[in-house]
C-alpha cells in the first residue's frame, strides 16, 4: 500500500503517543516475531516496533523485511523505532485522509 504525504502525517500524529508493541532483540526477525507483528497489525492497524540492531544497515534491513513479510506500510523510522500501518479490511480503526 502506498501512502501519500497527508496520510503519513496523519499516521505519525496518531502513533506519537504509542509505545512499541513488539521488541526485536538479539535473536533477530524470527517466524514467531513475524506472527506477533501480524497479530498486532490485525488488532491495532498502526503499531510501533523497537528494533535493537547493531548498525543502521542491519536495522534498515530488518525494517524493510518486516514491511515486506507483513505487507504493511512503513510509515516512519526514528532511532530504533519503526512505525508500521496495515489497514484492517473488516473493521478499520482509522479513516485516512485522501
Amino acid at each position: 500500500m502506498s501512502l501519500n504525504n497527508k496520510q503519513i502525517r496523519f499516521l505519525r500524529a496518531q502513533a506519537h503517543s504509542m509505545k512499541p508493541v513488539v521488541l526485536i532483540g538479539g535473536a533477530g526477525l524470527t517466524d514467531n516475531v513475524i506472527n506477533e507483528i501480524n497479530h498486532a497489525l490485525d488488532d491495532h492497524e498502526l503499531i510501533k516496533i523497537r528494533v535493537n540492531a547493531d548498525d543502521r544497515e542491519a536495522k534498515s534491513d530488518i525494517i524493510n523485511s518486516i514491511a515486506h513479510q507483513t505487507e504493511a506500510s512503513h510509515v516512519q523510522s526514528i532511532g530504533h523505532i519503526g512505525i508500521f500501518y496495515r489497514p484492517n479490511k473488516k473493521f478499520p480503526k482509522f479513516q485516512l485522509p485522501k
